[in-house]
């Protein structure tokens, strides 16, 4: 399969405008991505410019800290769906996490999951570069229990992003009906390839382009 049907095309920068945007959709049809990745206030145009195309709209949640409250999360799931978002990546209560509010945490995915209600697929990012190994089976676990489509590694905005052995484990601990999403710090060929022979099905970038052009030389 294509690389580009791994990729979530992606711009997640406060400052995008609307032309950016636009030309994010354009690119995300020429090269058939998998979705485009949009903050929420920018889902009803991705969704207006995708339209007519296989193309799906992906949106972030709680992002990207994952600190506000799950009726917020739930609440901004449900808006995003409503204006066309078919997928969305939410920020787990990392905090929860750390202070081993294990119920707490599960409990902030299940109400997006809930929100969602089988209208959007849910992926969980976990930004395992603040956890543990042994948090980041605790969490993969959690969001598996919760319902969740997919465990993500990384925002892209903490202290790091995707490391392969962070893939291999996150896929060895959810299984292989789960989705595995690498993102943050995947800007070439070799890394995306290596992503996804770690177990990642998604790949979560802004760098895709040059990615599917070194795909085509290679191949």
């Amino acid at each position: 399969m294509s690389l580009a049907k791994y990729i979530d095309h992606t711009i997640l920068k406060p400052e995008a405008s609307e032309e950016e945007i636009k030309k994010l959709c354009k690119e995300a049809k020429e090269y058939g991505f998998a979705s485009v990745c949009v903050n929420p206030y920018y889902v009803s145009l991705a969704a207006q410019e995708l339209k007519d195309s296989d193309v799906k709209v992906c949106t972030v949640i709680g992002f990207p800290l994952g600190a506000t409250t799950r009726e917020v999360k739930a609440f901004e799931t449900n808006q995003v769906i409503e204006r066309g978002a078919q997928e969305v990546d939410m920020v787990i209560n990392i905090g929860a996490l750390k202070s081993k509010k294990y119920d707490e945490v599960k409990a902030d995915i299940e109400a997006v999951v809930n929100a969602a209600n089988g209208r959007a697929l849910v992926k969980v990012i976990i930004e395992t570069c603040l956890l543990t190994e042994e948090e980041k089976v605790q969490i993969c676990t959690i969001a598996k229990n919760a319902g969740a489509d997919f465990v993500k590694t990384s925002t892209g905005f903490s202290t790091a992003g995707a490391t392969a052995k962070d893939v291999a484990l996150m896929r060895e601990t959810v299984g292989k009906e789960m989705g595995v999403k690498a993102s943050g710090g995947i800007r070439d060929y070799k890394t995306a390839k290596e992503m996804i022979e770690a177990g990642a099905n998604r790949l979560g970038m802004s760098a895709s382009i040059a990615v599917v052009e070194a795909e085509k030389k290679e191949g």
